[in-house]
Order: structure tokens, then C-alpha cells, then sequence
């Protein structure tokens, strides 16, 4: 079986940190797929820069976890965190990734105009939430990544911080898949041509974030459709595995095991690719917490 740039956890650790590259392309026809790593550094870094600071992750990534309940895991963090720094002690940064169960959430400001259904008799659990953004959707086959990040430690600016995250993606999809993914101008999000692989929606409280980011890895798009996707209409959603599909068909793309393998795989491997860039752009180590669904549902109880 052939698995495009997989990399083991414990390897995170060594990963430097390469040098940002722009994505300004959103035609199909530059969409380019190849095998190995894209990036490289060949500048030398200052000593500041060689800094990395320790992070936990929690990694429920197998799990379909209710958003409720990791809505409150994160708020449970954040007011450790805050704790921490009221405290002037050491404030570590961690991050949770997993799946969650069928829900669609809106962000604070969010319309119900965008919503293609009744609210009173809804298909999937809806939760409002004090994000930033319009309505999307969250369900099985999607990664979901809640950065909890003191910004004192990297930079104290939201605009810095959103693009970072939308690097983390757009490596991730590069160097693991060989996708060429892009930002679009004025939108918030990762997007190959005019379909959003990845949408990003936060919060931010005394410079700590939390909610964060969902990658369409496997997931069913069919949801999507009752609702216009963070209120834009003229542009669709996507996924890893569509995108591959799509260049399978068009003889773009080789690596057939990949494309035919169980979507838990896709999500293993979208797992790593995503904990290993996000390491090398926060310039991270990563330390894992353990923590079971079972613990997770006590702990917020």
C-alpha cells in the first residue's frame, strides 16, 4: 500500500520549521500532486527563532465526540490557562483534535438566514456557539483541531494567527497528499479551486484562543446542503477524498490504495499531517495527554 508522506508521532519533535510559502493559485489546472516532502530550508534561523515551546494534545482523533461536550472540555482549558496567567506562572499551550457527532453550530453573529431548514423540527443537534463565523457543519470523516494557545507566547495579533492556521492546512494537504491548496482574498478558510476543504472559526479571550479549525477529510457532504456554508453562496464545499477522486478520474493521480483505502486511514494519515505542521509552524513540542472518551465525559460532566 502506498501512504503518501507519513510520518510517526514520535517524530514530531524534529520537525523544523520551513519557511512559509505563498498560495496565491486557485486554478484546477495548478493543482499539482507529488510525493515527498515540498518544503525545504535552506536559510539559517536566528536564535530566537529556534525556540520551541512544550504544547499537549489530546487526541480523541478516532472518536465522535458531541460538540457540547468538547465545547466545555475547551472552556474547562481556557479558564486553566487564564489561572496560569493571572498567576504570572508558566502557561503551556495545548490542542485537542477529534471528530464530532452530526451538529451544525453557528458562530455569535451568525444568520439564520443561512439555514435551509426549519429550526424548530432540525435533522441535527444546532448550538450557537461565541465564535466567529456563520453557520457550518461538523460530523463522522472530519478532523477537528481546537488550538488553545496563549498568543503572548507567539504573537499578539488575530490576523497572524488565522493565516497560521490556514498555513498549517494548506502545508498539511501539500506535503501529505499533494494537493495545492490556496487562501482566497477577503475569506477566511482553505479552499482548492472554488470548494473550502477547511473552514476556521475562533475565539479569543485575554489573548488565549480556542474553537479552531475543521478539515473535510471523508466526510459526508450531503448536510452541507441544508445550510449556505459560513453564508457564502457562491462556493461550495470540498474534501480530501473528493479532490483525489477527482484527479483518479482525470489519470492525475496514482496513488489508487490511498484513494480506495478506509476512510479511517484517510483520517489517520490527515491526523498526523495536521499535528505534524502544526508543530513546525507554532514551532511546538508536542506532548500527548492522555485522555479516553470516557474520561472526557466525566471531566466535563
Amino acid at each position: 500500500m502506498m501512504i503518501l508522506g507519513r510520518t510517526p508521532l514520535h517524530s514530531l519533535l524534529a520537525y523544523p520549521t520551513c519557511n512559509q510559502i505563498s498560495h496565491t493559485d486557485t486554478s484546477w489546472s495548478h493543482l499539482a500532486f507529488s510525493i515527498g516532502n515540498c518544503y525545504s530550508d535552506s536559510k539559517s534561523t536566528s536564535l530566537e527563532e529556534d525556540i520551541w515551546r512544550q504544547c499537549e494534545y489530546i487526541d480523541l482523533h478516532n472518536e465522535l465526540v458531541s460538540y457540547r461536550k468538547a465545547w466545555a472540555l475547551q472552556k474547562a482549558i481556557v479558564k486553566e490557562k487564564k489561572t496560569l496567567i493571572e498567576r504570572n506562572q508558566e502557561c503551556p499551550d495545548a490542542v485537542i483534535i477529534l471528530q464530532h457527532l452530526p451538529v451544525f453550530t453557528l458562530g455569535t453573529r451568525s444568520s439564520e438566514q443561512y439555514l435551509n431548514f426549519d429550526l424548530n423540527n432540525p435533522q441535527y443537534d444546532v448550538v450557537r456557539t461565541e465564535r466567529g463565523g456563520e453557520v457550518t457543519y461538523h460530523g463522522p470523516g472530519q478532523l477537528i483541531m481546537y488550538p488553545i494557545i496563549n498568543l503572548r507566547n507567539h504573537k499578539m495579533d488575530l490576523h497572524w494567527y488565522l493565516r497560521a492556521l490556514e498555513e498549517v492546512v494548506i502545508r498539511a494537504l501539500f506535503s501529505t497528499f499533494g494537493i495545492k491548496a490556496s487562501r482566497l482574498q477577503g475569506l477566511t478558510g482553505v479552499w482548492v479551486g472554488d470548494q473550502k476543504l477547511a473552514a476556521i472559526g475562533i475565539r479569543v479571550s485575554h489573548w488565549v484562543t480556542y474553537h479552531g479549525l475543521a478539515l473535510n477529510v471523508s466526510v459526508d457532504l450531503t448536510p452541507f446542503r441544508l445550510i449556505v456554508p459560513c453564508g457564502i453562496r457562491d462556493r461550495g464545499v470540498g474534501s480530501i477524498k473528493g479532490v483525489l477522486g477527482r484527479f483518479q478520474a482525470s489519470n492525475k493521480f496514482t496513488a489508487t490504495d490511498l484513494l480506495h483505502s478506509d476512510d479511517s486511514l484517510l483520517i489517520d494519515i490527515a491526523h498526523e499531517a495536521l499535528l505534524r505542521e502544526f508543530s513546525q509552524v507554532f514551532r511546538l513540542k508536542l506532548e500527548q495527554r492522555s485522555l479516553t472518551l470516557s474520561n472526557l465525559l466525566w471531566e466535563v460532566d
